[in-house]
């Protein structure tokens, strides 16, 4: 299983990318495959055709395994990461992917974020997503990492249906 996390930081090498990191190797229970932290794709996210924006959309739709990190900004994900998901084309551009929607925030009365703003748009390229988004308290993540409480209940709880999930879009993929 190919498993690829994004992360939609402004801050190269923050805590949401660490968190993204530790819940993709939770739920894939191996080392991530690869990591995009889109903030290092830089300029080339502002238009279309950047060949390395275009290799990073193909390393992200090739995953079976999709963690999708972003901090909450404004209530929402950051704009940076809606710049590099507008790269994919509508309805195809993760098919056969399965996504987690994760978002970081300060304080949990954004914890439905990732369900209700990140989630639909994964749905709109074409991901699957079985499971509910995950909302970490940033402090607690970065303090506890996998002894989060929260990760390692949704680790327990979905786990086992995310890897179902990805290895049946492997199918799906190569059919």
């Amino acid at each position: 299983m190919r498993t690829v996390v994004v992360c939609g930081n402004p801050k190269a090498g923050s805590r949401t990318l660490t968190a993204a990191v530790t819940t993709a190797e939770l739920l894939a229970q191996a080392p991530v495959d690869q990591v995009v932290d889109v903030t290092t794709l830089g300029p080339g996210l502002l238009g279309w055709g950047d060949p390395t924006v275009q290799q990073a959309v193909a390393d992200v739709a090739s995953a079976d395994l999709l963690v999708v990190a972003s901090p909450t900004f404004k209530a929402t994900y950051t704009g940076l990461l809606k710049l590099f998901l507008d790269q994919f084309a509508g309805g195809e551009g993760l098919r056969g992917v399965t996504a987690v929607p994760l978002m970081l925030g300060a304080a949990p009365g954004h914890a439905l974020a990732a369900d209700l703003l990140l989630k639909p748009v994964l749905s709109e390229l074409g991901a699957a997503v079985p499971a509910p988004g995950l909302y970490l308290i940033d402090r607690e993540a970065e303090a506890q990492g996998a002894d989060t409480p929260a990760l390692a209940a949704y680790v327990e709880r979905w786990g086992a249906t995310l890897r179902a999930t990805a290895s049946a879009g492997q199918d799906t993929r190569s059919s």
